[in-house]
């Protein structure tokens, strides 16, 4: 495929993001960047020496003009959190990096779609959709598209069926606050519980889901994860290189990504993650799925947790 991506940060989620990019045929240029030179060099250098069991690809380590005709630039630049540190000052030091960065990134590449992956997500793709003078349908933030994931693989071990036969989603933040529609969820158009007494009757007893069990699994997994190698990178790189394909794609795909919402489900100015359409022309929309009354309240929650936020950050 020919199509250029630059990817911010050169950390373990922006270094395996490049990684998976040259081997899956998705971009024929990438360019790394990172304030931290020798790091991204050195990532570039590993990358490069296993290319010649691909295709042709130019991977370099450059600057902010170096992504000029980028068709995509991925920003995965912050800090972890620290021992200590609240949620808002986490909040606000990545906020920072993120102000200081639009500037130079949107004057080299005005064209591109950006897909922001720096947590808190859904803060900085408000922030930078605010800041960048950008049409905001260039700006995606990856949202719960790797909660998503989880969900599906969680249910997926649960109901023994292949995850591309699960149709279920999270909504909301990816944090704390996000929750799972489900009224929407289906096994191949059969409504999650009709499922499991479907099965019943055939003699297959998949045993009740628990489904507050498994949004708590959706919600501590990543934790989980940083609890016992210290970050996690792989299932949210896998996510990242899938959305690049949609956006890189001839036909729009529907993925819970985070952007502007402007009055769906009663939510005004602030990034979260429902149904949207996404493609070659970046964010098409949202995708109307019908809540209940008490998955709009869900919804709307988690919108108010991120405008709590918002309304404490210099921006």
């Amino acid at each position: 495929m020919s199509s250029k991506i630059t990817i911010i940060g050169a950390g373990s989620v922006g270094a395996t993001i490049a990684y998976k990019l040259s081997y899956e045929d998705i971009a024929s240029e990438i360019v790394m960047i990172d304030i931290n030179k020798d790091k991204v060099e050195g990532e570039v250098m590993d990358i490069k020496q296993g290319t010649c069991f691909r295709s042709p690809i130019s991977i370099i380590a450059g600057d902010y003009e170096d992504a000029a005709g980028s068709d995509i630039v991925i920003i995965t630049s912050g800090i972890a959190r620290k021992p200590g540190q609240t949620r808002i000052e986490l909040a606000q030091t990545n906020v920072n990096i993120i102000k200081s960065i639009t500037p130079e990134i949107v004057k080299a590449a005005p064209n591109a779609k950006y897909i922001i992956v720096s947590n808190p997500v859904d803060v900085l793709t408000y922030v930078f959709t605010k800041i960048s003078g950008l049409p905001e349908n260039q700006v995606i933030g990856s949202g719960t598209l790797l909660d998503t994931a989880r969900l599906r693989y969680g249910l997926s071990e649960h109901f023994k069926v292949a995850q591309k036969n699960i149709h279920a989603y999270v909504f909301g933040e990816h944090g704390d606050s996000s929750f799972v529609p489900w009224s929407g969820a289906d096994i191949s158009s059969v409504n999650i519980d009709d499922y499991y007494e479907s099965m019943k009757a055939h003699g297959v007893d998949l045993g009740e889901l628990d489904k507050d069990a498994m949004e708590e699994y959706v919600h501590k997994s990543g934790g989980q994860v940083i609890a016992k190698k210290g970050a996690t990178f792989y299932a949210v790189s896998i996510a990242v290189c899938e959305l690049c394909n949609i956006v890189l794609a001839a036909s729009d795909s529907v993925a819970t990504v985070s952007s502007m919402l402007h009055g769906e489900y009663g939510i005004e100015d602030v990034c979260l993650s429902v149904l949207t359409l996404v493609g070659p022309n970046g964010v098409q929309g949202k995708v109307p799925m019908r809540l209940t009354d008490e998955e709009v309240a869900k919804l709307q929650n988690s919108a108010n947790k991120l405008k709590e936020v918002i309304a404490q950050l210099d921006i």
